[in-house]
């Protein structure tokens, strides 16, 4: 969830900002000149070259991009929209929408409303500050070819563009595979751009897009390396991160390909400009953690128009001396070929860590794996390393960091097995306090993924209905007249025990959280923990605390006491229970003190 304001605060900031950059807006035009589509900004052809993520604006100005998304469009991002405007680049703010894979309903036309309304209060944020280039309605929040999804979004576009004519509206769908591009060519008639986040895929896109029915013009929102849900898996049945040095040319490649098709494609959007957690620690980033600049950075700035004076390292697979299976505690030599272009001194950074296994599609953050700091014995400066592995069983990946101390790295990494009996790695220890469910700066720990009970009659979704603080709440429902439904907080995301996972937050004194009924009344249980060990459950919670309450119809602080509990693997972080007949209820705020 993500919190900034409360609603006066968002009106307020509202009024300022329209009455400061009216007189600046810069509109954009898409127009439509002998069978090629394009846009126009200030009355000039616009070509899309930009970037997607957190990383530094000025980087992507300097590199030659010209456009930055966003998956936000609240307050929050007011230092992004101004920087974007002073370096002369442009910004897509992400209007973000409820996703069918979180549980939103869109058949709830009230709930849908709720966004619409969002939408007009975000827009009026934004509509005519200078750097505003187009409006991204959603990010993949399609389903299973969902018409309803669809009907939805031409209500928030409709919206969005009665209050903005100047910029126009694009949604944003992951790959065009179903009846998606279909069914949004035929619902949604307010929106002008489709907008398509592309991986594998990404260089055939422009015969793809036309053969699922797609005419009108399209952007590529996201773009990089093949997914991990998109590439083989190796014996150990791992992924194969490809080095940075090949995805370098992967985006080049991707860049070019959709370049050619100048009828329908309005540029490209490369993921991710900055660091990202997500199957492994450098499996999509652009920029590693201190900002230092992969192959991707260089090659597309050379087609951007603004090449790099000193280019990155260039890096090979790493090759594993002999096995690479040992037995507990054994040792594995390795080594990797690193040349620099301009013939710069190279260093090497290697690190030990759990292999995740996490091949999840959803693109949501996850928290970095375990290190072993202890691992490396010895490295040399010709890439070659020495590890210890651990005493447990399992895979692990080395990862090797070349820099060449002028802002330039390169990256590789290779999966590694210890034969062995599988040891429970201890949890990662967090720090309390600790918010992971609304809040300003709530961290996401724990994923809503254990549905229970008759979850099909589950509706859960953020919602602006009078939040306890910021904009959003979460709103959870459980429509049937009987029976009992529930859903668990659970790290990892689906995970009912059998694997290692949680958090340690020992040293927390109680769980605390904010809840109201709809109407008053409503009982519900809430807690934490609760896979208790068993021939199923390997790693279960090393405790729990559930509490029944009866809601009232304003915001009431609940709180459970941990004193004494064991609380050195905290798997499931939160859950609700309820049931005995329809429910709706609201949480925010929950956090460990």
């Amino acid at each position: 969830m993500r919190r900034y304001f409360t609603a006066l605060s968002v009106f307020a900031i509202s009024a300022v900002i329209t009455f400061d950059c009216f007189s600046q807006m810069v509109p954009v035009k898409l127009v439509q000149k002998d069978g090629k589509w394009q846009l126009e900004r200030e009355g000039k052809p616009f070509y899309a070259k930009g970037a997607a993520g957190g990383g530094p604006q000025k980087m992507l100005a300097d590199f030659g991009g010209n456009v930055n998304r966003t998956w936000d469009s609240g307050p929050g991002i007011k230092n992004t929209m101004d920087e974007a405007q002073k370096l002369g680049i442009t910004i897509i703010p992400g209007i973000w929408v409820g996703q069918v894979r979180q549980g939103f309903n869109w058949k709830d036309a009230a709930a849908v409303q709720t966004q619409v309304k969002r939408a007009q209060e975000q827009v009026n944020l934004w509509k005519d500050h200078p750097a505003t280039l187009a409006w991204g309605i959603g990010n993949e929040m399609e389903a299973d070819d969902n018409e309803d999804v669809w009907k939805g979004i031409e209500l928030i576009a409709k919206a969005v563009k009665e209050l903005d004519p100047n910029h126009p509206t694009m949604t944003v769908i992951a790959e065009v595979g179903g009846k998606k591009v279909e069914q949004l060519h035929k619902l949604c008639p307010s929106i002008d751009i489709v907008g398509i986040n592309t991986y594998g895929g990404v260089s055939s896109m422009p015969e793809r897009y036309r053969k699922a029915g797609g005419t009108k013009p399209y952007m590529i929102t996201e773009y990089g390396p093949c997914g991990i849900w998109e590439v083989g898996k190796n014996k150990f049945g791992a992924a194969d991160e490809w080095t940075s040095t090949f995805k370098g040319d992967w985006y080049a490649k991707a860049y070019q390909a959709l370049a050619k098709d100048d009828q329908l494609c309005l540029g490209s959007v490369a993921f991710t400009w900055g660091n990202k957690m997500e199957a492994t620690m450098t499996w999509f980033g652009m920029l590693l953690p201190d900002n230092s600049r992969l192959e991707a950075v260089d090659r597309l700035s050379a087609l951007w128009g603004k090449p790099v004076s000193n280019r990155c390292p260039q890096i090979e697979k790493i090759v594993v001396d002999g096995a690479d299976t040992v037995k507990p505690e054994g040792a594995i030599k390795a080594s990797v070929k690193v040349t620099d272009p301009e013939n710069d001194p190279i260093s090497y950074e290697w690190m030990l860590a759990d292999e995740t296994m996490n091949f999840a599609t959803g693109g949501d953050a996850q928290e970095a794996p375990p290190t072993y700091e202890g691992a490396i014995v010895s490295s040399g400066k010709d890439g070659t390393v020495e590890v210890k592995m651990p005493a447990g069983g399992g895979l692990y990946r080395l990862y090797v960091i070349a820099r060449d101390g002028k802002g330039g790295a390169a990256t590789a990494n290779t999966v590694l097995k210890v034969d062995g009996p599988i040891l429970p790695p201890k949890a990662q220890k967090i720090k309390v306090p600790v918010t992971f469910i609304g809040g300003d700066g709530a961290r996401l720990l724990w994923i809503a993924s254990g549905y229970m009970g008759d979850h099909a009659n589950i509706q859960m979704s953020d919602s602006a209905d009078q939040p306890h603080t910021g904009s959003q709440c979460l709103k959870a429902s459980f429509t049937k007249g009987g029976g009992w439904a529930g859903v668990m907080w659970q790290h990892p995301a689906n995970d009912w025990g059998k694997q290692a996972g949680g958090f340690d937050l020992t040293g927390a004194k109680k769980l605390v959280f904010w809840a109201r009924g709809n109407e008053g009344g409503e009982s519900v249980t809430f807690g934490f923990g609760g896979l208790k060990a068993s021939n199923e459950v390997k790693f279960p919670d090393s405790s729990g605390e559930e509490i029944k309450v009866s809601l009232t119809k304003e915001w009431k602080e609940y709180s459970i006491d941990l004193s004494g509990k064991d609380l050195s693997r905290v798997k499931t972080g939160f859950k609700w229970i309820a049931g005995s007949g329809p429910t709706t209820f609201f949480i925010d705020d929950v956090r460990y003190e």
